[in-house]
């Protein structure tokens, strides 16, 4: 098959991912062989974009490091323009090894960010986020993973800010900080920052490997 028709294939499949996907996510083709319009088709355009816009700095980057070589997608990245914040996924369209194209699927997060920004304020309002200290508490899990979970929330607290206000700078810090004191070592431990950060268990590594602000 020519570049041509393997690309083809992909913009006539892209109607229906967005149509499954919801209003929320935007699917968008690009063609590699003309980075400066290589947008060749864009449905549920959550990101402003058009077609004929041309490739983003993380796709140049991708092509000129040959990152597509060794993989065949990245998952589940933050992505982010004047029209807000977006969880992104990018599949690399190859013909017999050969980049030809992305197909990229962009999750506006914005209505994540309003529930998690109005269940933080639910919480503060009704005196939800922290349960009064008693004379007495018992916990049911295995000593470590019990004490992991407290300091994970204790330095989360510490910070003095919501996890849904919290900036990625921010986040990026706190991972570090706990790394730190080893308690990423600890079994468990990625996926529960993860869920007391409201961000997935993949972001949690990329944090780790961003450099600390």
């Amino acid at each position: 098959m020519t570049d041509h028709e393997v690309l083809q294939l992909y913009i006539d499949i892209a109607p229906f991912l967005a149509e499954v996907c919801g209003p929320g996510c935007e699917i968008v083709i690009h063609d590699t062989k003309d980075p400066d319009h290589s947008l060749a088709a864009i449905h549920n355009s959550v990101s402003g974009r058009e077609i004929g816009n041309p490739l983003t700095d993380l796709a140049k980057d991708i092509i000129a490091k040959g990152s597509y070589q060794n993989a065949d997608y990245l998952a589940n990245y933050t992505g982010r323009n004047k029209n807000g914040e977006f969880l992104s996924s990018t599949y690399f369209i190859k013909n017999e090894g050969r980049l030809i194209g992305l197909l990229c699927i962009n999750k506006t997060m914005s209505a994540v960010q309003d529930l998690n920004n109005a269940l933080a304020n639910l919480l503060e309002l009704f005196r939800l986020s922290g349960c009064r200290e008693t004379e007495y508490s018992e916990s049911l899990d295995k000593p470590m993973a019990s004490l992991m979970r407290d300091r994970i929330q204790e330095i989360i607290a510490e910070s003095g800010i919501s996890p849904a206000r919290m900036s990625i700078q921010e986040k990026v810090r706190i991972v570090h900080r706990m790394d730190e004191e080893g308690i990423l070592k600890v079994k468990g431990s990625v996926a529960e920052i993860a869920a007391q950060l409201f961000v997935s268990v993949p972001t949690v590594y990329r944090y780790l490997n961003k450099k600390e602000p």
